[in-house]
């Protein structure tokens, strides 16, 4: 056998051994997502907010928690202690010893901005596709989904909604107001599905 014939019969050997697998798209990634039910995280966010000319940069700290198919909260515990919960259409807001709940669909901005992170941690692709147009980038090992809301009237407020992870974990969710107001949350699991 000559070299050139054992160099083509090595190389299909090799190909035919490999794993290929399929470039990753929003689907795939969704699949993966919704195959978790639960978790818990801590967040530590930065919001950088502009003032009369200044940029003034805010940090809190807190806890979130999910259920698929509609629970989602944020329990802030720093610089002070406020709680945000949703379930299927209640959003209700609480601080101290006040609470406050209101249909979701009746605050559109706060309805977008739960909807984006509710959507992605369970998967849900129509839910998603209902209020935004979606971008995937990277791979399911690293992965970036950015939504745009998809109601001009949202995108006057929210420009995107930028969402970062790997694999079924979500590791960090940036806001951009149209105004140019931002944050960027952090999140770290507590509780791995």
């Amino acid at each position: 056998m000559t070299s050139l014939r054992k160099l083509v019969w090595w190389m299909l050997a090799l190909v035919s051994t490999a794993t290929w697998a399929a470039p990753a798209d929003v689907g795939s990634l969704l699949q993966l997502l919704a195959t978790v039910k639960s978790g818990e995280a801590t967040f530590t966010e930065q919001r950088q907010v502009t003032l009369q000319d200044m940029t003034r940069t805010l940090e809190s700290s807190g806890r979130l928690s999910f259920a698929a198919p509609d629970t989602f909260v944020r329990e802030t515990l720093k610089p002070r202690r406020e709680r945000l919960a949703v379930a299927g259409n209640t959003l209700t807001m609480s601080q101290g010893s006040r609470s406050r709940s209101v249909p979701l669909d009746t605050v559109p901005e706060a309805q977008v901005l739960v909807e984006a992170v509710r959507g992605t941690l369970t998967g849900n692709r129509e839910l998603l596709d209902r209020h935004f147009t979606l971008q995937f980038s990277g791979s399911l090992d690293q992965w970036t989904l950015e939504l745009v809301p998809r109601e001009p009237l949202l995108r006057e407020q929210v420009a995107r909604v930028t969402v970062s992870g790997v694999r079924a974990a979500l590791t960090e969710v940036q806001v951009q107001l149209a105004g140019g107001d931002r944050s960027t949350m952090k999140i770290v699991e507590t509780r791995a599905p």
